[in-house]
């Protein structure tokens, strides 16, 4: 989906500072080094838009780029963008030799290999692949048992000029939750995965596994590469600790103004279903975004910020707006009145945050801001034109990782 890419005024807008996504790739640059970042774009630069963010990436040292369908990669590649690309979840319906044409790396771990390669033939033209293996999350991924004659098959391929095996790959399953034992054993399965290949003869450039969580508290993860998809957007993947504690930066903010602002009397019901009642006489404000823009309709309570003052969102919240009780009179039809005052909903300086929204809702910080919708328009700012990359950031996302692992898990990470 291409979003409007406005530059003026807009009825509600989702402000993208693509400073903020340079200073993460550099910051997770930094944390993740020697390896190497794979920028994630997909589901439109998680609702950030991914041209726009994949280019802010690339500028900040992103030496790959990550999407989930070819479509999206082919996107890039219409934008002009050349560096590297992997795409790696398929239908049958995929178009792999569009893929081929426009040098997209693949993901594979089934049926799609003999897919690419007829693709492939039919091109004279060899496939890149990376060659997934499922360690643990019960997704895509070729099961354990199936490993060594899979990395057979891409090898006779490989033999016969269809395809390059260009990584090895997996997915963790609970990397944001740095306690639990079962990343160990992922990264032990994915250890034995890659040397069964490369003892079978795959010369490979990359291996990776990591995922945002696991770049900032596992650095035995890194190996070569290491995916990027919340952190670039400057949230973090951990509970109870914050971005700014991460060294990150959010880069949306969502935001509209005040549409009508009414005085109401004690009892008033509020939205559909009344599940909401005034206690007494207060001045109720219309803020002009619902769950058609994204905002989940389950959030009541969400913090809506005016005036540098945060009022939840009471009520159900409907398909176009929401209600906030200002809980004060004498203000409507007022010069007091905030019609037409700025409603910050998250992101920008002290406004509430994402996290704040997602538990309003019951869900993540990636859903709320992959949802927001196409009739958000996203307008692209830059707060720090030409800023230079730091010399040594500090390993703020490092310690802070390290700090929520705890005990052995943190001795561990420091160990090795």
């Amino acid at each position: 989906m291409n979003y409007a890419e406005s530059q003026s005024p807009a009825e509600r807008s989702a402000v993208i500072d693509l400073a903020a996504i340079r200073h993460n790739v550099r910051h997770l640059s930094h944390v993740v080094s020697p390896a190497r970042v794979m920028a994630v774009v997909k589901a439109d630069g998680y609702g950030h838009g991914a041209v726009q963010t994949a280019r802010a990436a690339v500028e900040a040292g992103a030496a790959w780029l990550g999407v989930a369908h070819i479509s999206e990669a082919l996107e890039l590649r219409a934008a002009g963008i050349t560096e590297p690309v992997l795409a790696w979840l398929h239908t049958r319906d995929t178009d792999f030799g569009e893929a081929i044409r426009a040098n997209v790396d693949v993901g594979v771990s089934g049926w799609d290999l003999d897919a690419v390669v007829a693709a492939a033939r039919e091109l004279q033209i060899p496939a890149r692949v990376h060659l997934k293996i499922d360690t643990g999350l019960g997704r895509n991924g070729c099961p354990e048992d199936l490993w060594e004659a899979f990395v057979g098959r891409a090898l006779a391929y490989q033999e016969e000029g269809l395809l390059r095996v260009v990584g090895i790959f997996s997915h963790f399953a609970v990397a944001d939750e740095p306690h639990r034992p079962e990343t160990d054993e992922q990264l032990q399965k994915f250890r034995i995965a890659v040397a069964v290949a490369e003892d079978a003869g795959v010369d490979r450039e990359v291996r990776h596994i990591a995922n945002t969580p696991g770049a900032l508290s596992r650095p035995d993860a890194h190996f070569d590469l290491v995916r990027i998809g919340l952190g670039m957007y400057g949230l973090s993947p951990f509970a109870g600790q914050t971005p700014a504690e991460l060294g990150l930066r959010p880069a949306m903010t969502l935001k509209t103004t005040i549409a009508a602002c009414k005085e109401v009397p004690a009892g008033q019901g509020v939205s559909y279903g009344l599940h909401y009642r005034t206690k007494e006489p207060t001045t109720l404000a219309l803020v002009p975004l619902g769950y058609a823009d994204g905002v989940p309709r389950v959030a009541t309570g969400g913090p809506v910020q005016v005036d540098g003052q945060v009022y939840p969102v009471v009520g159900r919240i409907a398909m176009d707006q929401m209600v906030i009780d200002l809980h004060r009179t004498g203000i409507a039809g007022t010069p007091d009145s905030l019609v037409g005052h700025e409603a910050v909903l998250f992101g920008g300086e002290g406004a509430p945050g994402v996290d704040e929204w997602a538990s309003a809702a019951g869900s993540i910080n990636y859903e709320i801001i992959t949802r927001i919708s196409g009739r958000v328009p996203r307008r692209y700012v830059d707060s720090a034109a030409g800023e230079p990359a730091p010399a040594d950031a500090p390993p703020i996302a490092l310690e802070a990782a390290e700090q929520i692992a705890g005990g052995p898990a943190a001795q561990k990470v420091q160990a090795q």
